[in-house]
C-alpha cells in the first residue's frame, strides 16, 4: 500500500477545515467567540465538575486494581522492550509534561498562596503550606492516572488486539463491532485532533514567551513578537527533524538528553538554593497531600460555594483530558513488550514522582524567595506576568546566566518533544493504516509539525485571541470522557475474556496464548452497551 493510500483523506479534510474555520472565525470574530467559549467552558465546569472528580479518583483506584491483580502481568506484545526503562520513562515524561511544567513549577504555588482552598486565610503559613501540595496534586497522581486509563485499551487493542490502526475510533470499532458507525468515528477523530491542535497552543502559547523572556534577559535585548515568531521556527525545525528520523533516532534521543538536563538543572537549584528549606517544604507538601488525597480529590466546596475546586481542579482534569487521547497513542506506540503494570508504574508512579521533585525544588525556591523579601514573587505576578517573573526568580542565583541557558535548552527541548510526539499521534490517527513497526508515513508527520506550529503563528499574527482556542479545546474533554468510557467497558470485558479463567503465574510466564477478539465477541459487547445505553434512558425518563 503505498503512502497516499494509507492516508485517511476526509478526516484530513474534516480536521483542517473544523481548524481554520474557528481560526478565521475567531480572527473575525474576536469577542463573539470569546464569549461562547467562556460559556461553554462555564456550563462544563460548574455543570460537570463532580464528574471530573469522580472519573479522576475513579482512574486511580482502577489502576491500582489493574497493576496489583493479575491483569498487570499481560505483556503487549510477545516480544523484549523497545527502549530501555529510562528512555521509555523519559519519553513519557517528556511527552507528557513539555515546557508549561516548567513555567507553573516556579509560580504556580503563588496563586495558590494569594487564594487558597478550605477556607484558609491569604498569604498566612498554612497557605504556604497547602500551595506546595496542591502543586503536587495538580500534577501528580490523579492527572498521570487520567494519562494511563486511556492509554491501557489503546495499547491493548493495538499489542494484543493486533488492530492494525491506531486511534481511538478504531478501539471504538473493535468494541462495538456491527453497532459502529463510521461517520461517529470520524466525529471521535476529529474531536481529538482539534483537541490535540488546541492543547498544543496552550503549551506553545505558554512557553515560548517563557523562553523568550530568558533570551532577552542573556542578550539584553527587549522580548518582542519577533523574537516569539523566530522562537517558534527554531522550534519547529528541531521537532520537524527529530519526526523526520523517526522516534528511535529522534524523540528518544531528544528526551534522554533533556530528562538528564533537567535533572543537572534540578540538583543545581537544590545544591546553590535554600537547601534545608527546600527539603523541609517538599516533605511537608508531599505529607500534608497524602494525608488529604481524597479529600482534594472529591472537593466540591458545596456549602460555601468556592470558586477553587472549579476553577483548579477541575479545570486541571478538563485540562488533562485534552492531552489524554493524544498521550494514549504515544504511549501505546513507545510501550511494546512493556507488561501492563510496566505501563501503569511508569507512568503514574515515575511520572508523578517526576512532577513532585520537580515542582517541590523549584516551587519551594521560589516560595523562599518571596518569603525572605528577595522578590515580591505574587506582586511579579501580577503586574508582570509568570514569563518575566520566573527569569526574575532564576536571577537572583549566583552564576545567574548559567541557570538561564540552561533554563532557555531545557524548555525548547520539553516544547520540541512534546510536539514531535503530538505530530506522530496526529499522522497515526490521519492513517488508514501504518507500516510493519507502527510508523505513520513520515510526509504526514512532517505536515501536521507544520500546523502545529502554524495555528498559534497565526493566531499571534492577527492578533487573534489564542486562549479562546485552548478554551474550546478543553471544552472537548466530555465527549472525550465518554470515548474513553466506552473504551474501558471494552477493555475490561477483553481482559475477562481473554485471560479471566488463567492464573497470574501462567500470564506472567508468558505461557497464555493472546487471541485476538472475533467479531462475535464484539458484537456481543456491543449488544451489551446498547441495552445499557437503554436501560439508562429509560430510568432517565422515569
Amino acid at each position: 500500500m503505498n503512502s497516499e493510500r494509507k492516508i485517511d483523506k476526509p478526516l484530513m479534510a474534516i480536521s483542517i477545515s473544523v481548524i481554520l474555520f474557528v481560526v478565521v472565525g475567531l480572527s473575525l470574530y474576536p469577542e463573539q467567540g470569546n464569549a461562547i467559549a467562556s460559556q461553554l467552558f462555564s456550563t462544563l465546569t460548574n455543570q460537570f465538575g463532580e464528574v471530573f472528580l469522580l472519573f479522576g479518583f475513579f482512574s486511580v483506584i482502577f489502576l491500582a486494581k489493574i497493576a496489583l491483580g493479575k491483569y498487570g502481568e499481560i505483556k503487549l506484545g510477545n516480544v523484549a522492550p523497545e527502549y530501555s526503562s529510562f528512555t521509555y520513562l523519559a519519553m513519557m515524561v517528556c511527552a507528557g509534561l513539555g515546557s508549561a511544567t516548567v513555567y507553573w513549577a516556579f509560580v504556580e504555588w503563588g496563586y495558590y498562596y494569594m487564594t487558597p482552598p478550605f477556607d484558609v486565610e491569604p498569604y498566612s503559613p498554612m497557605a504556604a503550606e497547602w500551595a506546595t501540595s496542591y502543586n503536587m496534586f495538580h500534577w501528580g497522581i490523579s492527572a498521570w492516572s487520567l494519562y494511563c486509563i486511556a492509554s491501557l485499551p489503546v495499547a491493548y487493542s493495538f499489542h494484543v488486539k493486533k488492530n492494525p490502526q491506531l486511534k481511538l475510533s478504531a478501539v471504538c470499532e473493535s468494541i462495538l463491532g456491527r453497532y459502529y458507525n463510521p461517520v461517529v468515528g470520524k466525529m471521535i477523530d476529529t474531536i481529538f485532533i482539534f483537541s490535540c491542535v488546541g492543547a498544543m497552543g496552550i503549551t506553545l502559547g505558554l512557553s515560548v514567551p517563557m523562553v523568550t523572556e530568558g533570551l532577552a534577559y542573556l542578550f539584553g535585548v527587549e522580548s518582542s513578537f519577533a523574537m516569539n515568531v523566530g522562537l517558534m521556527l527554531f522550534i519547529t525545525a528541531i521537532f520537524s527533524i527529530s519526526s523526520y528520523v523517526g522516534i528511535e533516532k529522534g524523540m528518544a534521543k531528544l528526551s534522554d538528553m533533556n530528562t538528564k538536563l533537567a535533572i543537572i538543572f534540578v540538583l543545581l537549584i537544590l545544591i546553590v538554593g535554600p537547601t534545608s528549606f527546600i527539603i523541609n517544604q517538599m516533605t511537608n507538601g508531599y505529607g500534608l497531600m497524602l494525608q488529604n488525597f481524597i479529600r482534594m480529590s472529591l472537593w466540591t466546596d458545596p456549602v460555601e460555594g468556592g470558586s477553587f475546586p472549579t476553577s483548579w481542579t477541575v479545570f486541571y482534569w478538563a485540562y488533562w483530558m485534552t492531552y489524554v487521547p493524544f498521550m494514549a497513542l504515544f504511549v501505546t506506540k513507545v510501550s511494546k513488550g512493556r507488561k501492563l503494570k510496566e505501563v501503569i508504574g511508569s507512568m503514574v508512579i515515575g511520572g508523578s514522582a517526576g512532577c513532585f521533585i520537580f515542582f517541590g525544588v523549584l516551587g519551594s525556591f521560589s516560595m523562599n524567595v518571596h518569603l525572605t523579601e528577595v522578590i515580591d514573587v505574587t506582586r511579579s505576578i501580577t503586574e508582570y506576568g509568570g514569563s518575566a517573573t520566573v527569569i526574575a526568580i532564576l536571577d537572583t542565583l549566583p552564576l545567574s546566566w548559567l541557570f538561564v541557558v540552561i533554563f532557555a535548552v531545557m524548555s525548547t527541548l520539553f516544547l520540541a518533544t512534546t510536539l514531535d510526539s503530538a505530530s506522530f499521534t496526529l499522522a497515526a490517527t490521519a492513517s488508514n493504516q501504518l507500516d510493519e513497526n507502527a510508523n505513520p508515513p513520515t510526509a504526514l508527520r512532517l505536515f501536521w509539525c507544520l500546523i502545529l506550529a502554524a495555528v498559534p503563528l497565526a493566531m499571534m499574527f492577527i492578533d487573534a485571541p489564542l486562549n479562546t482556542v485552548q478554551t474550546l479545546a478543553i471544552v472537548t474533554s466530555l465527549p472525550l470522557m465518554v470515548v474513553i468510557f466506552i473504551m474501558l467497558y471494552g477493555f475490561n470485558k477483553w481482559l475477562k475474556e481473554d485471560f479471566g479463567n488463567e492464573s497470574a503465574a501462567a500470564i506472567s510466564a508468558g505461557t497464555v496464548s493472546q487471541p485476538v477478539a472475533s467479531t462475535e465477541s464484539d458484537a456481543n459487547h456491543a449488544e451489551e452497551l446498547v441495552d445499557m445505553a437503554k436501560s439508562a434512558t429509560e430510568a432517565s425518563l422515569s
